[in-house]
């Protein structure tokens, strides 16, 4: 199935029996304290308006209360917006009609959802048939479908077990099968992976990613860990208070925060993790120097390969393997250390 680009047009949200009557409040300046202490409605979302590429992960991230959720939730209209588009390949799902919408859901739209939301009396491969059963697909058809998704996400074996039976992680596991089973082309993950311990969440993280180098579905995933973010998104949305505040690619948002907001949340991350080689590679000016280093690899691995082959300066690569720049080891480790804050230099002054 071909995967297609999501564009989020002028969405607003505003939770209350009037909604509509306080559009033009909203876009007047109206704060969210206001418009709920005065009018006794919550404003959910502010003119959102994000491109989700096609084929990529979008991560939509944000503390609790952001927005986060109640934009996902706009994504397959489990929320009706107030005002706005949502399109998908030029659809706008805001308009589709309950027939239309309902076959959006069944065949387009897939959801991961935080707490599992696995069926106790269904056993593994029950759970992750289960869409294809609402679809009426031929049972031996289905069953092979999950049977194959159950493999792809490490728990073959497992069929018949129920979701008391597994870790946390393992339901996890199955609520993605179920997704990929359905072979929707939207995959929506609504903060999937918070209810896992760390190092299941990284594990899964890993299956997410391999798994989508060979899928190339259209990936929203929500979250309010700005290293999953970083690791997993091919962009990066960052929510408060129901406003989109930056976005881009973890490199854009690490390198160019827009504001004070955004520093701090930015201000502890692990920046050889995000920058890349090309990032801060500079000209040749004559033949190449050192070992060959892919130019979109992140500093921290390139730190490691140079410092095992005991080389001090590199050129780097495109994917065709073409000399595109040239980098040094002393370059890369000043990359990677966070710039102190006008405020840090001035008290270590």
């Amino acid at each position: 199935m071909a995967s297609h680009g999501i564009e989020i047009k002028e969405l607003y949200k505003i939770f209350g029996p009037r909604g509509e009557d306080f559009i033009d409040a909203v876009k007047g300046g109206i704060s969210k304290s206001e418009l709920n202490g005065k009018y006794g409605h919550v404003l959910g979302l502010k003119n959102i308006n994000i491109s989700m590429p096609a084929g990529g992960i979008t991560v939509v991230m944000g503390l609790s209360g952001s927005g986060k959720s109640t934009l996902i939730r706009h994504i397959n209209r489990l929320i009706e917006p107030t005002a706005g588009q949502v399109l998908y390949d030029g659809v706008d799902v805001c308009r589709m009609s309950s027939d239309e919408l309902r076959e959006f859901r069944r065949h387009k739209t897939a959801m991961v959802f935080q707490k599992f939301a696995l069926l106790p009396h269904r056993t593994v491969l029950e759970n992750t048939v289960y869409g294809l059963d609402i679809q009426g697909v031929d049972r031996a058809e289905s069953d092979k479908k999950g049977r194959y998704w159950i493999d792809r996400v490490g728990l073959s074996g497992f069929e018949r077990h129920y979701p008391n039976q597994l870790s946390g992680g393992m339901q996890q596991r199955v609520g993605l099968a179920r997704a990929l089973t359905n072979d929707a082309d939207i995959l929506l993950m609504d903060e999937a992976y918070s209810a896992l311990d760390p190092l299941i969440r990284v594990d899964m993280q890993s299956v997410l990613l391999e798994l989508q180098q060979e899928l190339k579905k259209t990936v929203v995933f929500i979250t309010h860990d700005l290293d999953e973010a970083l690791r997993l998104g091919d962009k990066i949305a960052i929510l408060r208070d129901g406003e989109v505040i930056q976005q881009g690619t973890g490199q854009e948002i690490v390198l160019s925060p827009a504001d004070d907001y955004i520093s701090a949340f930015v201000k502890e991350v692990n920046r050889g993790r995000v920058i890349r080689v090309a990032t801060i590679m500079k000209p040749i000016g004559g033949a190449p120097e050192g070992m060959a280093l892919p130019a979109d690899c992140v500093l921290e691995q390139a730190a490691r390969l140079m410092t095992e082959a005991r080389q001090t300066v590199a050129h780097a690569v495109d994917d065709a393997g073409r000399p595109v720049g040239r980098v040094d080891i002393a370059t890369i480790i000043a990359a990677m250390v966070t710039p102190a804050s006008h405020e840090e230099a001035v008290a270590a002054a």
